[in-house]
């Protein structure tokens, strides 16, 4: 069930992710979500502002999206709604919302032509991914049938990352988006501690503009992009030929 209660402030829209898992924390797991959300919601106007990791721990999980629910227009969580005994995901979330979960008759349907389809037996194991919270609405899953789900203002995915994308896909054209934020990109050809004091300056005189500096080392030695940030597109081109000014007075200065 989606949440369109708030509107978004001045066009901006938030989002969390909470990515849960023993694997993800124990490094067995590499994490391939979080940068793959957080472009996907960039391009499409919604503002990721956080991101947790936590176990599979149950008082865990409904401390973390309790507190994440309440602080973003959504939460995307990945992971933990697979058919073995540590994918506790889906009980999380119902605790979390105070309601009751059981089987989601069709869900069991499709699942059951899913694994007769394939010759797999539909054992218990697999039955505990037919398992929804009562009230939510079920999230398509294209790939390989068992889906997510979405309750009040969270959406809830697998963590298996073609099966997530999957389900961002599926949601996507029913979210709430702000204004898309724009950026560019400046070669400083400086040190980062070169431009700090001057890259400061330009910040405050354009306090509705992100300005970030992103050193790194190429074929000539330490360098730094700079990565200006706004809404506005009048803006993003002021700043943008600010920053552009600088260089060119610092390397004159030189």
């Amino acid at each position: 069930m989606t949440d369109a209660s708030r509107p978004a402030e001045r066009g901006i829209v938030t989002a969390a992710i909470l990515v849960i898992g023993d694997e993800i924390l124990s490094g067995r797991t590499k994490d391939k979500n979080i940068g793959y959300i957080a472009e996907y919601l960039t391009a499409i106007g919604i503002d990721l502002k956080e991101v947790r990791v936590v176990a599979d721990d149950e008082a865990a999980i409904v401390e973390a999206l309790n507190a994440l629910r309440t602080g973003y227009d959504y939460v995307f969580t990945t992971g933990g709604i697979g058919p073995t005994h540590d994918d506790i995901t889906a009980d999380s979330v119902a605790k979390a919302f105070g309601v009751s979960i059981d089987y989601e008759p069709r869900v069991v349907e499709l699942l059951r032509a899913r694994f007769a389809e394939r010759g797999t037996e539909m054992n218990a194991s697999r039955m505990r991914m037919a398992r929804i919270p009562k009230g939510a609405e079920l999230v398509n899953n294209k790939v390989s049938t068992a889906p997510g789900f979405w309750i009040g203002n969270v959406i809830v995915m697998a963590g298996v990352p073609s099966i997530m994308q999957a389900m961002l896909d599926a949601v996507s054209s029913r979210l709430r988006t702000g204004q898309t934020m724009l950026s560019e990109t400046v070669l400083a050809n400086a040190r980062e501690g070169d431009i700090g004091t001057p890259l400061g300056e330009i910040a405050k005189a354009y306090p509705d503009a992100m300005i970030g500096s992103y050193p790194f080392f190429d074929g000539q030695g330490p360098n730094t992009n700079i990565v200006v940030r706004s809404r506005e597109p009048k803006t993003l081109a002021a700043v943008k030929s600010a920053v552009e000014e600088m260089l060119v007075k610092l390397k004159a200065a030189r």
